[in-house]
């Protein structure tokens, strides 16, 4: 524990935790302080003036991280016949039909990302309860429902990040890794905001981006003016 607290106060030295930063150096400040024997993972936290108890004020969306994710991600695909062969080809690690239902209902769920052909979607729906609470549900709106896997998988693979705002109205998500270079992170992050902006609901009123803050996996948080992330 003594070496906890002293790791901790080392990375909250010259830390005003009161302040907001620009977004350029508080990655900075956020990737000196990852100082983890692993590669930690870069967060955002977007705190919106939304209730997401009203369904016109609902936040969900996807973006593609221009400069990828840093994580490895398994990709489960419900198709059957020449589609379960085209998301074989684009590189799924789980493909299935009946099947692989089967296996989710028996709480085998050996993936990150969930993509279904919408005939499939009969059949996906028994899942919601199962995959649902763990934002694995395909859903259309995010584009993992859809015929076009190719497009879909290699997104998913590639760095694209869904998110959706929480009851207290934030939306988190990962946007890197503490080894990417910080304009990578940067552009990054912006592009994140970026979708959430365009995800804005009709039911919002008044500022809509309130707070923003970064942080790695075992460091602390950083508060972002938010007036720096349009760049």
């Amino acid at each position: 524990m003594a070496n906890a607290g002293k790791r901790m106060k080392k990375i909250r030295e010259s830390l005003d935790v009161e302040s907001l930063y620009p977004l350029e150096e508080a990655v900075s400040m956020v990737k000196e302080r990852a100082l983890a024997k692993f590669d930690e993972t870069i967060e955002v936290a977007l705190n919106l003036g939304v209730d997401p108890r009203h369904a016109d004020q609902m936040v969900r969306g996807v973006c593609q991280l221009p400069n990828g994710s840093g994580r490895s991600v398994r990709v489960a695909v419900f198709a059957k016949g020449d589609k379960a062969d085209e998301a074989k080809a684009a590189g799924a690690d789980v493909v299935g039909a009946e099947e692989l239902v089967e296996q989710v209902q028996k709480g085998d769920i050996d993936f990150d990302r969930c993509i279904a052909t919408p005939d499939m979607m009969p059949l996906v729906g028994r899942l919601g309860k199962i995959l649902g609470p763990r934002g694995l549900m395909p859903n259309p709106k995010v584009g993992t429902v859809t015929n076009d896997l190719g497009d879909a998988i290699k997104g998913a693979k590639g760095g694209s990040v869904e998110f959706r705002v929480e009851k207290a109205g934030i939306v988190h998500a990962g946007v890197g890794k503490a080894s990417f270079e910080a304009p990578l992170l940067v552009e990054n992050i912006r592009a994140l905001a970026d979708a959430v902006q365009k995800a804005k609901p009709s039911g919002a009123k008044g500022t809509y981006l309130q707070k923003v803050a970064i942080s790695s996996t075992m460091g602390p948080g950083v508060k972002v003016d938010p007036a720096t992330l349009a760049g």
